[in-house]
């Protein structure tokens, strides 16, 4: 059975820090990219951050990008998101999800509708 399970979300103050973490069971790790989303009150759930396992590829998207790094773990077959000067706009639930990828694929920003397996979520909230 697969299973992403994210880990690490909390309250942080505008400019903080938080990491989070995706583990993964039940299946290939190195065959998957895990991609980083985000769903704030409201809106839709937006792609932000993705890694290839084989390769360790990454993508974000321009809204994250030099705040937030994305790295993986295939020994503990774990996924982080390190977020740095965080936002009151950063404010949602973070999920992971996971996609079978080819050998060769490299990494883009993630869309939602690319990915297969998802987890259940973790809130991160940042007040200003």
């Amino acid at each position: 059975e697969v299973q992403l399970v994210e880990s690490g979300g909390g309250l942080v103050q505008a400019g903080g820090s938080l990491r989070l973490s995706c583990a993964a069971s039940g299946f290939s790790f190195d065959e998957y990219a895990i991609g980083w989303f985000r769903q704030a009150p409201g809106k839709e759930r937006e792609g932000i951050a993705s890694i290839s396992s084989n390769d360790g590829s990454t993508a974000y998207t321009p809204a994250v990008k030099g705040r937030f790094t994305i790295s993986s773990d295939t020994a503990y077959e774990t996924v982080y998101l390190q977020m740095n000067s965080l936002k009151p706009e950063d404010t949602a639930v973070y999920y992971c999800a996971a996609k079978y990828v080819a050998a060769n694929w490299g990494a883009s920003p993630p869309q939602t509708y690319e990915y297969d397996f998802w987890g259940q979520g973790t809130q991160v909230t940042v007040s200003s």
